[in-house]
């Protein structure tokens, strides 16, 4: 059985050194002041949202290329050179969609930036901090474009080690930039010169400065270790054949991406109404559960690459096996992680703020998290396994009606407060931060079982053996 430790531990640390960005950038914001902070979340919830239109490319991509791949190693399509050459074909058709997704990312941000924080029911103070931010961020977003396709063909070839290598460089970058441009220094001796202490705008040019070395960077690891280099076309043309199988895969992945956020947002927006301290304390905890889910996580993409691998070639009963063994892990990960995380929680807590109140509701949710992470680890594994075989229709379909009836329902219902004429509740139980943890978890929980019976049903099997058909005939010659 292929090992996925070669594959997950690279991408563990990718996403470890993300969410170090994400905690350092929430604990300097907290320096400024915690409507700063809970600014940095919620502009974070936006981009997150208008960032998943890249899922299309980075999703498809990384499965047609392991897919390409995979059935380059059976003998049954003319040998490696002629899969390598069609998961070429795909990897460069990938920079055009990306430019024309990130500029089309970029235009919303700037456009939207206003409208989508009023809708979030963001207050005053902190609607001051986050619109600027949000515009500035918007040219970063066509950077992001192309460093998450650039990546995923990167780790599509397993080549994880050389995309950890880029994103330690990019994280440094940006937290080192961040550090200086967000409080600022004193003048150096000698020289008079002092960095100015820009809030979250210095954020926001780090994030533009190290998403330029990103580019720079995979473009010298395409072209050394997967002997790709773009031409000048590829970075604006769209073969629509070429990425028929990526938009077959993706856009389902997208989609539910999108729709999982868009119902994340009805949470977010039940914080909004707690005001700049409910806003916090989410922002606060939403930061340690990336950090906790990152083993699950790590472990989910890992799979939905190795078991690309094995659909192309045909090996369904290992792909199988794996899977299961996989699930198992990140099951026992995610509950020990989360659980450490919970029992920390008071002192985690303090790194970010000393309001006792924040810190208070903190803890709660942190102990809810350990039932929410358990549930998470279903969905990261089994649905980027089912993924990595074709199978998205009906992860899609099943995942929609959760989340629209759980997530965002069940937030609703039970988080909301509305007052009526005599000051009380009415309607939604009201409880607030704890009734949306309490939906988060249902939800996880009721998407992951699905995908757990749809695995263990092999329904999947006949959908794989149409994306291997499909990998071969792409790597034919002609």
């Amino acid at each position: 059985m292929p090992p996925l430790g070669p594959v997950a531990y690279p991408l563990l640390g990718e996403l470890l050194l993300g969410v170090g960005v994400g905690l350092v950038a929430t604990l300097l914001a907290s320096r400024v002041s915690d409507t700063s902070a809970a600014a940095l979340g919620l502009t974070g919830h936006l981009t997150t949202l208008l960032f998943i239109l890249f899922r299309v490319i980075g999703a498809g991509v990384s499965v047609v290329v392991a897919q390409g791949l995979g059935s380059a190693t059976d003998g049954a399509t003319g040998g490696t050179a002629a899969g390598g050459s069609a998961a070429q074909a795909v990897a460069r058709a990938s920079l055009g969609a990306s430019t024309w997704a990130g500029l089309l990312i970029a235009l919303a941000t700037a456009v939207l930036a206003q409208p989508l924080l009023r809708l979030m029911n963001a207050p005053d103070a902190v609607f001051a901090l986050a619109f600027p931010l949000l515009i500035w961020l918007a040219p970063a977003m066509l950077l992001d474009a192309w460093n998450a396709a650039l990546a995923s063909v990167t780790r599509a070839h397993l080549h994880g080690q050389a995309a950890l290598r880029v994103i330690v460089i990019v994280n440094a970058v940006h937290l080192g930039l961040a550090a200086l441009l967000m409080l600022g220094t004193p003048a150096l001796p000698g020289t008079g010169m002092a960095f100015p202490a820009l809030g979250l705008t210095g954020f926001a040019i780090a994030m533009l400065v190290s998403r330029i070395v990103g580019v720079a960077l995979h473009l010298w690891v395409w072209r050394s270790k997967l002997n790709l280099v773009p031409q000048w076309s590829d970075w604006w043309t769209l073969p629509w054949k070429k990425l028929d199988g990526v938009l077959r895969i993706g856009i389902p992945a997208a989609a539910e991406s999108v729709l999982y956020r868009v119902c994340f947002m009805v949470s977010v927006a039940v914080a909004g109404q707690l005001g700049a301290q409910g806003l916090a304390a989410q922002a606060y905890v939403l930061q340690i559960n990336y950090l906790t889910l990152m083993a699950g996580l790590s472990i989910g993409l890992a799979a939905e690459i190795v078991v690309g691998h094995l659909a192309g070639a045909g090996r369904l009963h290992v792909a199988d096996r794996l899977v299961r063994r996989a699930l198992a892990r990140a099951l026992l990960l995610s509950g020990l992680v989360a659980g450490a995380a919970a029992l920390l929680g008071p002192w985690l807590m303090r790194l970010f703020t000393q309001d006792e109140a924040i810190i208070a509701l903190a803890v709660k949710l942190l102990a809810l998290s350990v039932l929410l992470e358990l549930g998470r680890s279903f969905n990261l594994v089994v649905i980027n396994a089912l993924r990595g075989v074709g199978d998205v229709k009906f992860p899609f379909a099943a995942g929609a009606t959760s989340m629209v009836l759980v997530l965002a329902g069940a937030s609703w219902w039970l988080g909301a407060r509305l007052a009526d004429s005599t000051g009380g509740t009415l309607g939604p139980l009201g409880w607030g931060l704890v009734g949306v943890w309490l939906a988060y978890a249902a939800d996880e929980w009721v998407r992951g079982l699905i995908m757990w019976g749809r695995w263990r049903s092999r329904a999947w099997v006949p959908l794989a053996h149409a994306a291997r058909r499909r990998a071969r005939r792409a790597a034919q010659p002609g």
